[in-house]
């Protein structure tokens, strides 16, 4: 078996092993601590985010924004019916906000700043994840899941748009991607400030789009659309959603799913966490028990602690890099 194992593609050794040896091999993978375990922290209220606080804690998405702390579990917001969140360089909590089709921020007094709500005169479709590059500039995703009649942002041609924004100064917003990417979820920049990973997750359209995509980013913040570059296809299983990545680049990917949805999505790709390298290439998954996995982002002290939404509950798991984020920062 050892014999076999080296020489197939991680994704093809992952596919035909069983359980334990896939666990086995992300163990073994060189990523995580030795002897790291997936560990099971709640059992709810950890749906989408997730988002970390030296301060606060983990915070986290499912109607409420929930906070987890030292094995203590409560509401931190009430009601705010949020989705992808993270912090930005000056630690103020940045949030998309489906429930009323913005991206809001909470200054450090507390108070509540929106960030986009409109464009072009339109109310948004559903701003569903975050990222944030140097410069303090957000990019964030607005998909459609659901019914689909209120899609109010539409092209030239009429066509309605699932985009990719940047947010420059509240209100002050730029459509970046209109239709290179079927349905956009998750999106990451890396550390060199040069690309953009874009998760494709079109899960409840037979045939639809589930793909990672990375583009090339231009000094102005726009994106090179000629460079787009399809990474991983998760074909006709659950498609890519939330990521991060850690302080080497490596992109940190949820997506997969363990028990089917008949008619749109099978267990060909199980759920995990996705772990590529900086150029695209799979190197290991990290199997996930609960359907859906969602999100993940670095944490803890040392930001060595990799939290994993799926299905309500939250997960972890420690690595050996820290993760890459705007705040808090490392001081080294």
């Amino acid at each position: 078996m050892h014999l076999i194992r080296a020489f197939l593609p991680i994704s093809l050794l992952f596919l035909v092993s069983s359980q334990t040896h896939a666990q086995s091999q992300w163990q073994e993978s060189g990523i995580f601590e030795a002897g790291a375990e997936v560990m099971h922290l709640t059992t709810e209220g950890a749906g989408e985010g997730p988002a970390y606080h030296p301060e606060l804690g983990l915070l986290t998405s499912f109607g409420h924004v929930y906070r987890y702390q030292d094995g203590n579990h409560s509401i931190y917001k009430e009601n705010l019916g949020t989705n992808g969140l993270m912090f930005d360089w000056e630690g103020r909590l940045v949030c998309c906000q489906p429930s009323k089709r913005r991206v809001i921020r909470f200054e450090l007094d507390g108070t509540l700043t929106v960030l986009a709500e409109t464009f072009n005169g339109q109310p948004f479709n559903q701003p569903n994840d975050l990222t944030i590059d140097k410069q303090g500039r957000i990019y964030f995703t607005d998909p459609k899941y659901g019914p689909r009649e209120d899609l109010d942002i539409r092209d030239d041609n009429g066509l309605p748009i699932e985009g990719v924004y940047r947010i420059d100064a509240p209100s002050k917003i730029t459509l970046v991607i209109a239709h290179e990417v079927d349905r956009p979820n998750g999106l990451i920049i890396t550390p060199n400030q040069r690309h953009m990973f874009i998760a494709d997750n079109n899960n409840n359209t037979i045939g639809g789009s589930r793909k990672l995509w990375k583009f090339k980013i231009a000094s102005d913040g726009s994106l090179d659309l000629s460079s787009q570059q399809m990474l991983f296809d998760w074909e006709s299983g659950r498609g890519p959603d939330g990521m991060t990545q850690d302080d080497k680049g490596r992109i940190y990917v949820a997506g997969g799913r363990n028990k089917a949805v008949p008619t749109y999505e099978d267990t060909k790709y199980p759920a995990g966490v996705y772990v590529f390298s900086p150029n695209g290439k799979l190197l290991t998954i990290v199997p996930i028990p609960h359907d859906e996995t969602t999100n993940c982002a670095f944490g803890g002290e040392d930001l060595r602690t990799l939290y994993v939404t799926a299905g309500g509950n939250l997960h972890s798991v420690r690595t050996k890099r820290p993760g890459w984020l705007p705040f808090p920062r490392l001081r080294r």
